[in-house]
């Protein structure tokens, strides 16, 4: 190992095999052009042009390869949610995760840990007994835990009954996992140009035309793209990008903020979380604790940190952690979220035609990564809806037929 380093390094050229495509000109048209490269950008990507044989296809990224959300989440990965429709749609992302890896040759750094979910009051037992009914009934492990067996999987988090918010109950989700997001999105990004597709970064969109109700091409900063079909994959900027088509989003953006301390030797492998503290803790494969929590409570497009969030999540860490006060903070940041009102994400067609729409995932677009490139890719090359997506269809607002997930957040928003 240290020659082939030591040779790697002197070598006058580069000698490992590029990942992406380098730097080019724009064509003139492309088949598909995926607005934002992030996960899902790059997921629906691959599968087009691994699955359906699609490869010309151009994902254009305003910013550099997974610099959006990709790059600025928390990596949880679960299917503990309320809805069957719900459930059903992130079981299948949780089954994808297992074998990720192995789709694309490239380590993902996977790590199936559980999540426990904290419930501080007899609502939220209730709650929790409700999701662990629909979670059985739809082939997810969830289960309802009594405080013994909390204090057997978790044995430093704080039980006593004298806490300000005595933990009466838990939520066990055996399925919950992290990830390595840089890995995903290259990992993918990587697939889909050795198949041909083509990754421009630094191109930003800034209009999109649409003749006779279909749209015909992309404005970008680098000129005029025609297209046979286009998806819009930007998480955050949703609705802005969705403005330039004439589509109105029933979305608002907020920042989320997260935070990460120095290495620390491991103690905790679950995912811990408490929607009536705000906030969630895990310990990555490196040893630093990541702390994060609700969304900033102002509509915001922004990816500024602020102290009064530091220390709202650092003084609801202690609440669950007293051990953490300690812990020296290494950096925050911030991503922003996309938020429908039903916490449902909006997947599907648009009254545009062939102008496809991947939006609206507030804080669970990473987890649902893996089924977004399967059930886009696969609405774009064959133009019918999967069932999987169908009930994420923009319409269900105006049929008022919303899938309400937000009593199976994380943490409260």
């Amino acid at each position: 190992m240290p020659f082939g380093l030591l040779k790697y390094g002197l070598s006058s050229e580069y000698p490992a095999q590029q990942h992406f495509n380098p730097a080019a000109d724009l064509k003139k048209h492309y088949d598909v052009v995926i607005i934002g490269a992030g996960g899902h950008g790059t997921g629906i990507a691959y599968h087009l042009a691994k699955y359906h044989g699609i490869t010309n296809v151009a994902v254009l990224e305003k910013s550099y390869l997974g610099g959006g959300n990709t790059a600025r989440n928390t990596a949880v990965i679960r299917s503990n949610y309320l809805t069957e429709e719900g459930v059903r749609f992130y079981r299948e992302s949780v089954k994808l995760w297992q074998n990720l890896s192995n789709e694309f040759d490239y380590n993902v750094m996977l790590e199936n840990r559980g999540q426990l979910t904290l419930a501080h009051s007899d609502a939220a037992v209730r709650s929790f007994r409700w999701r662990a009914e629909v979670n059985q009934h739809m082939g997810v492990r969830s289960e309802l835990v009594d405080r013994q067996q909390i204090a057997e999987l978790v044995p430093n988090l704080r039980m006593s009954e004298e806490s300000r918010f005595p933990i009466m109950a838990g939520l066990w989700h055996a399925d919950g996992a992290t990830a390595r997001h840089d890995a995903v999105v290259w990992g993918y990004a990587r697939g889909a140009c050795q198949r041909g597709v083509e990754l421009h970064q630094l191109t930003e969109v800034q209009d999109v035309e649409i003749t006779a109700g279909r749209v015909t091409a992309v404005l970008t900063n680098r000129g005029r793209v025609g297209c046979g079909a286009v998806v819009q994959a930007v998480a955050g900027a949703s609705s802005v990008v969705a403005n330039m088509a004439g589509i109105k989003l029933p979305i608002h953006s907020y920042p989320l903020q997260a935070m990460v301390t120095q290495p620390y030797k491991p103690l905790l492998t679950p995912h811990v979380s408490s929607p009536h503290v705000h906030v969630y803790v895990h310990q990555t494969s490196r040893g630093e604790f990541v702390i994060g929590g609700g969304s900033d409570p102002s509509p915001l497009y922004n990816t500024r940190a602020t102290l009064e969030q530091r220390e709202s999540l650092s003084a609801a860490a202690l609440e669950l952690f007293p051990f953490l006060a300690q812990a020296r903070l290494l950096r925050q940041w911030a991503g922003t979220t996309d938020m429908t009102p039903d916490y449902s994400p909006i997947m599907g067609l648009s009254p545009v035609e062939n102008y496809y729409l991947d939006a609206g995932w507030g804080t669970w677009g990473f987890k649902a990564t893996p089924i977004c490139g399967v059930s886009m890719a696969e609405l774009v090359a064959t133009q019918k809806v999967p069932d999987i997506i169908a009930p994420f269809a923009l319409e269900r607002f105006y049929r008022f037929e919303q899938i309400n997930e937000a009593g199976a957040t994380a943490a409260s928003h």
